[in-house]
């Protein structure tokens, strides 16, 4: 899904929010999360996963073809890492997945109010 995707879609369940909105708030969302992992900040988001900033050492490392030494400098990059609820929910037999609109995950019950849920 890309995010023209996941906009279109948000839209279509909320048929009371325009479009344009739903990408502003799209957009803000994954602005605020761009920025936070921009700055080393670690991003939680219950359910799905945590966003984190590694940083690899410069390095002296070789060429494959020639032999020989090149430096490499201090590299950062993304990691990603699902939550248990996630996890749970892509390692789940095929016949017991159900839609995400349906699916009921322990956050959006404490978040209802309705305490966890059992299955």
């Amino acid at each position: 899904m890309i995010k023209s995707e996941l906009i279109l879609r948000i839209a279509e369940q909320n048929p009371h929010l325009y479009e344009r909105d739903v990408e502003k708030v799209v957009n803000t969302i994954l602005g605020r999360i761009s920025e936070a992992l921009a700055a080393g900040e670690r991003v939680e988001l219950r359910g799905l996963g945590v966003f984190a900033v590694k940083s690899r050492e410069a390095r002296t490392a070789r060429n494959p073809k020639t032999g020989a030494a090149v430096s490499l400098a201090e590299k950062r990059s993304i990691s990603f890492k699902t939550g248990k609820a996630m996890h749970t929910r892509l390692n789940a037999p095929e016949a017991s997945l159900t839609p995400a609109a349906e699916h009921d995950t322990q956050w959006q019950s404490r978040w209802l109010g309705r305490g966890p849920t059992l299955r």
